[in-house]
Order: C-alpha cells, then structure tokens, then sequence
C-alpha cells in the first residue's frame, strides 16, 4: 500500500515533509508489537496516528481501546485500568473487567499519560514488561496480551526531571517515538485539512458554502492555530454554519480566531521550576485578566451602539460597584461559571479553563463545588 492509499485509509490528512515521515514510520512500525510513544502539542491528531498504528497492525481485528488518563480521577484510575473485585471499595458493588481486559488481544491508547499518578505508572510497568496485573482488591495474577500505544503533550524528559514521572516507564515507553509537529510547523497541510473539514461539515448540515475570498485565505494560511487541527476543524465548522454557508472574507474569518499575542504581551508562566499546580493557577488568573479586560470592550461597544441609537454624543454610563476579591475567590467563581456555561460538563470545563480534568476534579472538591 502506498502512502497516499494508507493516508485515505486511515483519515491522515497532509502532504508536508514532516507528516510524510510519520506515515513512512507508521507503516514500518504498525505491524510489529513495539510500544509507540506519541507526543506533540494538544490538537495535532495524536489519536488518528493511534487509530492508524492500530489499523494497519495484526491486531486490527480486536478492539482499541481509547483511555484519557487525565479523565479519570486518580482514586479511580487503577480500578478503570485493571479491575477491582466486589467490595475492594465503598463502590464497588460488583466485581468489574479494567481496560487491560477488555483490551485484550488488542491495543490500548493511553491518551496524556504523563498525567499518570506515579502509583499507577508502577503498575503500567510491571503489564508492559511481564503482561501481568492484578486487579484493586484481590492477589491473584492475571494475564492479558495488549499493545500498548502512549501519547501526551507533555515533555516527559522534564517530567522525569520533576520526579512526576518514572524514568524507567518513559524509556520502556519510548521504544518508537513519533512527534507530531505543530499545524504552524506545516501550514502546506492547511488546505487539504480545511477542505476537508468543509466537505465534513457541509454534508453533515446539508449546506451550500460558497468559499472564501483570497484575503481570507491567506489568514487562515498565516494564523498560528495554537489549538492546531482541532482547532483548525472547530473554526471552519462554526464559520460556515454560523455565517449560513456565504462567501466568507477576512473580516469574516478574523471573528472566529483568537487575538495573537505573545508571551509576553499576555504576561503568561514562563518555564521555570514552579509546580504544575502554580503554573494552572497563573494561566486561570490570566485567563481571569483576559476575561476582565474582553467585559470591559464588551461594555464599551455596548456604550458606543447605545449612544449612537440615542443620537447622543456622551456615552451611556453605566454604574457598577467594585468588588476586590481574593485570588481564591476569583479562581472559585471562574470554575464555577465555567461549569455552568457546560452543564456541569466536566471535561469542556477543563478545556474552557485550559487546565487538566484531574485538576479541576480536585479544585471542585477543594472549594465544594
């Protein structure tokens, strides 16, 4: 199979030098029974390479079980992965298969594995040496025949550093290690992935979508896509249903993208020595400024459409009572909005609030959310 009839295959979209490598890897490395290690940023496509891997291997026909380590709570995640026996915990009212078993046969994709807990990362060891486990709450030994793929947007190497992760897991991990490189790394791949996701969306909302002008174009080709593809894919999605499929300018697409600025305009983290908690903790005190400062234009147009309604020539005034709170404070009500805004949906709260889910579990319990 050639490349361009394994891309079709497996939904791998791009022709740049960068993805053309890893589709060569990928074929060369699918159909051992080697661990593959998949890194890159948040959004570049890390489970398609998965699914690809997992596709083209021997194992194709048993299932792939897709796991989010930085989903599962860390009091549970031993239990998701292995199994736990009847009555190993106040909940467990029945005796329950874990990932590992279900997966058998098969492969497992541990999706942000460097949010592993390092108890578990122990346990992930002893399976992918030995094949063994046991499940929470019982003594006995089991057996299962999984490959294993990883993947995280973290970089392990300093991870180990921190002692937040095992060295001796991160190179047992690491026997193929496939980097995903950015989308503003490859932007020859922008138009085959817009035009794709055009198709995507066009066809499963019955829509006429007219393009895009050749300023508009350019933008999406210039933008730097920190979300990279998922993003790429979210924007294009929400342009064309939102503008009801019309010719969509610059001006058009600039509405959907987020403001570029760079670190040290935005006064985000650097990296330093912090802990991840305090490094979490500045970009939602961040994201608390930017969202201070986005009601603060929000209410300045409002003053200016309000005024020129009225024929005035002074802006509204609008009165409004300062309240100074307390880094905590403000941390409490932007988790607490954030959750209302989705329903109590973790997981987009996490997204929305740019930190892992794991974190936000543990900022809801500690302000009793």
């Amino acid at each position: 199979m050639d490349r361009f009839e394994f891309q079709t295959k497996y939904g791998i979209i791009g022709r740049s030098p960068e993805l053309l490598e890893i589709v060569d890897i990928i074929q060369q490395v699918a159909p051992t029974e080697m661990t593959v290690l998949i890194t890159g940023e948040s959004g570049t496509g890390k489970e398609v390479i998965a699914k690809a891997i997992h596709g083209a291997s021997m194992r194709s026909q048993k299932p792939l079980i897709p796991v989010n380590c930085g989903a599962i709570p860390e009091g549970l995640i031993e239990s998701e992965l292995f199994g736990h026996e009847k009555g190993a915990f106040t909940s467990a009212v029945d005796t329950r298969k874990g990932y590992f078993e279900i997966a058998d046969g098969g492969t497992i994709f541990l999706d942000e594995i460097g949010d592993m807990p390092l108890g578990t990362q122990v346990k992930l060891l002893r399976v992918l040496e030995t094949g063994e486990f046991m499940r929470v709450g019982s003594s006995v030994p089991r057996k299962t025949d999984v490959r294993v793929i990883a993947a995280t947007n973290k970089i392990l190497e300093y991870e180990v550093q921190q002692k937040r992760f095992r060295a001796d897991l991160y190179f047992r991990l690491r026997s193929v290690n496939i980097h995903l490189p950015p989308l503003r790394n490859r932007r020859e791949d922008i138009p085959l992935l817009v035009e794709h996701f055009i198709k995507e969306v066009t066809e499963k909302n019955n829509i006429v979508f007219e393009g895009f002008t050749d300023d508009a174009t350019a933008l999406l080709l210039e933008y730097d896509w920190p979300g990279n593809v998922r993003e790429l894919k979210n924007v294009i999605e929400s342009m064309i249903v939102l503008e009801g499929g019309k010719l969509l300018t610059a001006h058009d697409v600039q509405k959907y993208l987020h403001k570029q600025v760079s670190p040290q305009e935005r006064n985000l983290p650097v990296y330093t020595n912090k802990t991840v908690e305090q490094a979490e903790r500045e970009l939602i005190y961040r994201a608390l400024i930017d969202l201070k400062t986005n009601i603060i234009e929000l209410r300045e147009m409002l003053e200016e459409k309000l005024s020129h309604i009225n024929g005035r020539n002074s802006p509204l005034v609008i009165h409004q009572d300062e309240e100074i709170l307390s880094l905590d404070e403000m941390e409490r009500r932007l988790i607490q909005t954030a959750l209302q805004r989705h329903n109590g949906n973790r997981r987009l709260a996490a997204r929305d609030l740019n930190i892992s889910e794991r974190t936000l579990y543990r900022k809801i319990k500690e302000y009793g959310l």
